[in-house]
């Protein structure tokens, strides 16, 4: 962990890109007279392999003959930082770029992206509520949503089986709690020798435990008229990150595994439960361990609540050629065909709902028997759990802040003084944006 001083610094730093916003977002709309030439090379920019995009880029150019399309991959590490600077810069060599969800509202503020409004009521027609909002700040619309995310608790019927424990229903109105994955998970390391007994995939990150203080009523953490309100010490929160803290203190998920290190834990056979994603539906598709799905779970007492969003594509102002770069993200997004070619090199939801429909039934024979129930728990949370990520142009730092209170909980810290702290951080923070 950084030290406390160069948090606030990092902090200030971040704050400092988003002063001044004020109504820059009106910045965004490109006149007609600019949209560009009708043929020619639309440049894309994401964090995805090109392996990812060539299915989309393909049908595209079919659909569109004249117009080519160049892919350029910045490491998921480096992708935002490097896009704010290109983006600050006015770097008309990026075209298209993909646009983390909850970063809308900081990228709309700052002038990044062009108003998509005109494209309003056909975005909400061909997505989900949770999709269209996304992509939303100051009742503009911004991007485009592509794809769209839901979490699945995967579960070793091996480690189970061998400490007598009935697995989880697929059935999403039976759902277990999150109180029986951790008396199962206990069982099963008690009796079957099996290291762990729950292992979260993004163990500190906010889209994965949102849901669990939400579960408990806490909020998302984020409140007041400018969504610039630190609300992360609520009753909701402390117990849903006390909780969590115990698992890692007695031993039941562990510590010091993260970021992509995670997946093989599962995949390997050294943990009873895991929490990940339809990405995993893909990967965990040739694992040895023999698994099943279940829907994610929830605290006794309270709710069923799930993460939901994904990657959208937005177009950058700086674009001389923002007529073909609208052609290809709405492609990409708003067609069926051009939004489910965006899911053949990759498992990932379509936003696109017809899209979706198409896809699900590939998603649930994708692993055979395992894979079994994944249609009906994806179109279940989306229509009845799905929370999104707070829309707030504080977001990032918000983000960043609550990154490290998980690690520092994870790792031992009372989980109530560390939310206090971080109410202190984010505060400090916020104070040049406000």
């Amino acid at each position: 962990m950084a030290p406390r001083t160069t948090q606030l610094i990092a902090l200030a730093t971040a704050a400092l890109l988003l002063a001044g916003c004020g109504n820059s977002a009106e910045t965004g709309t490109a006149p007609a007279a600019d949209q560009g030439p009708e043929s020619g090379t639309v440049n894309v920019v994401g964090s995805d392999n090109t392996e990812t995009y060539a299915p989309v880029i393909k049908a595209f150019e079919t659909a569109n003959p004249g117009i080519t399309v160049n892919y350029s991959q910045v490491p998921f590490d480096q992708f935002n930082a490097t896009l704010q600077r290109r983006l600050n810069a006015k770097d008309s060599t990026i075209d298209v770029y993909t646009v983390d969800q909850p970063r809308v509202s900081q990228l709309a503020a700052k002038g990044f992206l062009v108003d998509l409004s005109d494209l309003d009521a056909k975005t909400k027609a061909a997505t989900s509520q949770a999709s269209y909002d996304a992509n939303h700040f100051r009742d503009k619309l911004w991007s485009l949503p592509m794809w769209n995310s839901t979490q699945f608790l995967f579960y070793n019927k091996t480690a189970l089986k061998k400490a007598g424990v009935t697995p989880p229903a697929a059935d999403p109105e039976q759902r277990w709690t999150w109180e029986q994955v951790a008396e199962a998970g206990k069982k099963a390391q008690q009796t079957s020798g099996i290291k762990y007994g729950l292992l979260l995939e993004q163990a500190e990150a906010y889209y994965q435990l949102q849901p669990l203080a939400e579960s408990l009523g806490g909020g998302s953490g984020i409140e007041g008229e400018d969504a610039l309100t630190p609300a992360v010490t609520t009753d909701g929160w402390k117990k849903a990150m006390s909780w969590y803290g115990g698992t890692f203190a007695t031993g039941l998920s562990p510590r010091g595994i993260g970021g992509f290190q995670t997946g093989p834990v599962f995949s390997n056979g050294d943990v009873a439960f895991f929490v990940g994603g339809p990405w995993d539906i893909g990967v965990f598709s040739s694992a040895k361990v023999d698994w099943g799905i279940a829907p994610m779970p929830y605290f006794q007492g309270g709710k069923p609540v799930t993460p939901t969003g994904s990657w959208s594509l937005g177009i950058n102002p700086a674009s001389k050629q923002q007529g073909m770069a609208r052609k290809f993200i709405e492609f990409a997004t708003l067609d069926t065909a051009g939004n489910l070619a965006t899911t053949e090199a990759t498992t990932i939801i379509p936003a696109n709902t017809k899209s979706e429909a198409e896809y699900l039934p590939r998603l649930e024979k994708l692993a055979g028997a395992k894979s079994a129930g994944a249609t009906k728990i994806v179109a279940y949370e989306a229509s009845k759990t799905a929370v999104g990520r707070p829309v707030s142009v504080g977001y990032i730092q918000f983000e960043e802040v609550m990154g490290k209170a998980f690690a520092d909980i994870r790792n031992g810290t009372d989980a109530a003084s560390r939310l206090e702290t971080a109410t202190g951080q984010l505060t400090e923070a916020w104070k040049s944006i406000r």
